[in-house]
């Protein structure tokens, strides 16, 4: 049985649509998974259209795999210009209901598993804290390097961070009314002002508040079990996303169970990964990913708990 890939189109309102991409074994209904993407980047970290990437890994092992664009990225349609008011409020609060839905209705069940690269993960837990009666519907999920405020003090990170993400990202947004990271070679995806803007307030350390409404995240989040996440640090991740910085993202996602695994050779794994190449190496097949199956059938029922 081939895998199989299929663009889907999900109205959001008469001027934005959002894809997700469909990836599946022709003839094997199995449960399916919601993939989330980072900032300045698209779905396509998940999977290549040559059936290379975690998404098409996952189809093989039966999964229906539904890979997210949010909006303006990707093939969302329209893409990310000057007039793209919208940021990580609106993603959400109305990209995330609207795939969701979308998926349900789709495939006939909602997500089981969730998978999340770097931001993405963010996105995912502000998600659960905004809705958190779809707690319950969640299995399991897996965060290749996810991390909110950055802690680690590595000199690439004063660099990305500090320099370009804090410093010049903004001199960008405001000479093209965007942030022009394809153009600049900073990622696969361009950003929003306001998603630039609203994510750079966070990765600074401040406290996990919308900065539209005033919700706060981490209050919320606080005592309540969300569900089980593996978390994937790369020996190589020295900027983004170090130990100390998903640690301090685990410490602010609420009381449920949550694991990190450190992939690099001197923990036995079969390279140093980095923080895309925890996703692309063709040696993750046998080192995050199959541990990313492991954690799927370990935790492959939703439990029920009070939100």
């Amino acid at each position: 049985m081939m895998i199989k890939q299929t663009s889907l189109y999900c109205e959001l309102t008469n001027q934005q649509t959002l894809h997700l991409r469909h990836i599946y074994k022709e003839g094997v209904n199995g449960p399916c998974i919601f993939f989330m993407h980072g900032a300045v980047e698209n779905g396509k970290i998940f999977y290549s259209e040559k059936n290379k990437g975690l998404a098409p890994y996952l189809a093989e092992q039966g999964f229906h795999c539904y890979v997210a664009d949010l909006r303006g990225r990707g093939k969302s349609l329209p893409a990310i210009s000057k007039t793209s008011m919208y940021g990580q409020t609106e993603a959400i609060l109305e990209d995330f209901p609207a795939m969701l839905a979308f998926i349900e209705s789709h495939h006939g069940s909602f997500p089981k598993y969730w998978v999340a690269h770097s931001w993405g993960g963010v996105l995912m837990n502000s998600y659960f804290a905004r809705f958190p009666e779809v707690i319950n519907k969640v299995a399991s999920c897996v965060y290749f390097g996810s991390k909110r405020s950055l802690y680690n003090h590595h000199i690439s990170k004063y660099f990305q961070a500090n320099l370009l993400w804090f410093g010049l990202a903004h001199l960008y947004t405001k000479k093209y009314g965007f942030l022009p990271a394809k153009k600049l070679k900073w990622g696969s995806d361009n950003e929003t002002r306001k998603s630039h803007r609203q994510s750079a307030l966070w990765a600074k350390r401040a406290p996990w508040v919308d900065s539209d409404d005033g919700f706060d995240y981490a209050k919320v989040l606080k005592n309540k079990a969300l569900p089980p996440v593996l978390h994937v640090a790369g020996v190589n991740d020295k900027a983004l996303a170090q130990p100390v910085d998903i640690e301090k993202f685990i410490d602010e996602s609420g009381c449920g169970i949550q694991k990190m695994t450190i992939y690099g050779r001197k923990y036995g794994y079969s390279f140093d990964y980095g923080h895309i190449d925890m996703l692309t190496h063709t040696l993750a097949h046998q080192d995050q990913f199959k541990d990313l199956i492991s954690w799927f059938t370990q935790y492959s029922e939703p439990e029920v708990v009070v939100t």
